[in-house]
């Protein structure tokens, strides 16, 4: 009999809203209100996010940034910055006892992405698991989509989607990025670079690197048709069966109030956190 979790489309929010909410499920699963949850989503304006550890201060233009009226937030996740535009964003959030999850980041990330594997085999599109070289492993990038990490989803070597991963008092939070389409003026113009040609090169070369569903179908996709294609691929892909799930108006008060007095603020948002934690020896494994 398979599994019952619950799925959660709560639309398109702002980025503050938007992570709330993620973080909002890790509690409810971890205090025992809801069973095991995927949530598909969307964002209300471009919009970029960055790395639990990532240092903001000498990579993002911010001027940039609200030139495009983008918004910016920091994740609970690891990893390098995304900009969320023209995408599904799905999270879920599961047990770390539950008994199809290993104890590895990597190999949770596999088991779990299986269902983002099945979504795309839905659009006609085949993916492979990403498994980068070591050399490639060493190359810092502050920009997601220009290297896979390991079990990343990758067309004859582009990446076609960005996910990362934690895990937090006994629960783990996956969350992922799945484009139709990269709009590179704005993403390398969020970014500080030594030279402009220094831009422009990293902008052309990205496209060696990266791959979009619509470049792949030559199709227009909408969130709709995304939202069906993936609803289906989790359920294959997991073996699950996926029963709609509504938050409650108190829900939803305590999502709007994390966003406001977390990841609303400028402390938790561009506050250095790699030094703070490696400083109290502290650390979050993730996976991106």
């Amino acid at each position: 009999m398979q599994e019952e979790w619950f799925f959660l489309d709560s639309g398109f929010n702002d980025a503050t809203i938007n992570m709330a909410l993620d973080e909002s499920l890790l509690n409810w699963l971890r205090q025992g209100s809801i069973p095991p949850t995927l949530r598909f989503y969307g964002w209300s304006a471009p919009s970029l996010s960055v790395g639990h550890f990532q240092d903001v201060d000498q990579t993002i233009d911010f001027d940039a940034l609200q030139k495009y009226n983008g918004q910016f937030v920091r994740r609970l996740t690891g990893g390098s910055a995304v900009l969320h535009d023209d995408e599904l964003t799905y999270s879920l959030v599961i047990s770390e006892q539950h008994p199809s999850i290993p104890k590895t980041v990597g190999e949770a990330y596999y088991v779990l992405s299986k269902g983002v594997v099945e979504g795309y085999k839905n659009l006609g599109i085949s993916v492979d698991y990403a498994i980068p070289k070591e050399s490639a492993r060493k190359d810092r990038t502050p920009v997601c989509f220009e290297k896979p990490a390991y079990y990343e989803m990758v067309i004859d070597g582009k990446k076609i989607s960005g996910n990362a991963q934690t895990r937090k008092t006994g629960v783990l939070l996956q969350h992922g990025s799945i484009p139709m389409s990269i709009d590179t003026q704005m993403l390398f113009d969020l970014f500080h670079y030594p030279s402009e040609d220094v831009r422009q090169r990293k902008r052309k070369s990205f496209a060696d690197k990266a791959i979009t569903i619509n470049q792949i179908t030559n199709k227009t996709h909408s969130y709709n048709m995304l939202k069906e294609a993936f609803f289906n691929g989790f359920q294959t892909g997991l073996d699950i069966k996926l029963q709609p799930f509504h938050l409650s108006e108190s829900q939803w008060e305590e999502v709007h109030q994390l966003a406001r007095s977390k990841y609303g603020a400028e402390s938790w948002n561009k506050h250095n956190i790699k030094k703070e934690r490696i400083s109290h020896g502290e650390a979050t494994r993730t996976h991106s």
